[in-house]
């Protein structure tokens, strides 16, 4: 939501202060030169990126307007289905969490947590780790080095989109250039006609410029930014994971292993110590009755 009130922000500004400084609002109205300028960058986009990029970018700009992806609830979640899985592990041993694994949508314990179980990406990631736990004798060092590449490919591919937008910014203001070169072209062939319209025809190709560099870094280039925030901090979940499994693998007990994932969170996002601890007695003293 800051995004699309900064942008209006933007525009006031620019559009306000042009106004009140006794400029003609409608002189800025030059469409043909919108065309070349948005018509350009968007055709460089889509030869530039694959279809699932293209796709994503789409997707992301509009999940900005949603707020986060995970929110302070998802993360509390988040981190009691591993407070489940490593008591099971605790209790019946590492067998004990293979069928669960094996089909998380039929699994009770992942079913518990609906919200989470609909992010496929974040449940394979713990669930193939858990495999290697399971299937493997990896000691914490070897899973950390596998699992640190396993999420660098993640962000990897998860950024592609954020950095296809930054780029189209960057190009906006060459394209600006673009339509400018063509208005003064316009412009020359206009010479022996009425000053009137050659003035037209300049004020037209500067427009060309100017829209160029507002799209560029009053639009484009801070969506860009927003999206690239915005896998920052959605990786911090799969961040959280990692921690969570390693500590579990070294010996740690669950609320220990627990502990160790919550401080990896973000302050904003991060459930506080006292709200982990009762979500995660609720269901204990729940059960006792």
């Amino acid at each position: 939501m800051l995004v699309l009130i900064g942008a209006i922000v933007v525009l006031a500004s620019v559009l306000g202060g042009f106004v009140l400084s006794h400029g003609e609002i409608l002189a800025l109205w030059q469409p043909y030169e919108l065309l070349i300028i948005g018509g350009g960058a968007l055709g460089a986009f889509l030869s530039a990126n694959p279809p699932k990029v293209v796709k994503a970018a789409i997707t992301d700009a509009i999940g900005l307007l949603k707020g986060p992806k995970y929110k302070k609830q998802d993360y509390v979640d988040l981190l009691s289905m591993l407070y489940d899985l490593f008591s099971l592990i605790r209790k019946e041993g590492l067998l004990g969490v293979e069928e669960h694994i094996e089909d998380p949508q039929a699994s009770s314990l992942f079913s518990a947590y609906p919200r989470l179980l609909r992010e496929h990406h974040l449940i394979e990631f713990t669930t193939d780790c858990l495999r290697l736990i399971v299937g493997g004798s990896m000691n914490p060092h070897e899973l950390e080095q596998l699992l640190d590449v396993e999420l660098e490919t993640h962000h990897h591919e998860a950024l592609a989109p954020a950095m296809a937008v930054t780029k189209m910014a960057d190009a906006l203001p060459g394209f600006g250039i673009v339509a400018a070169v063509l208005g003064i072209v316009t412009t020359m062939g206009q010479l022996d006609g009425d000053t009137s319209r050659i003035g037209m025809h300049i004020a037209g190709a500067l427009v060309g410029t100017f829209l160029g560099i507002l799209l560029c870094y009053g639009f484009l280039g801070p969506l860009g930014s927003a999206m690239e925030n915005r896998v920052q901090e959605d990786g911090k979940a799969f961040e959280c994971v990692k921690i969570a499994l390693l500590a579990s693998l070294r010996g740690y007990n669950p609320k220990v292993s627990v502990e160790f994932a919550r401080k990896a969170l973000s302050t904003q996002s991060r459930p506080g110590f006292q709200d982990l601890e009762e979500h995660l007695k609720a269901p204990r003293a729940k059960a006792a009755t």
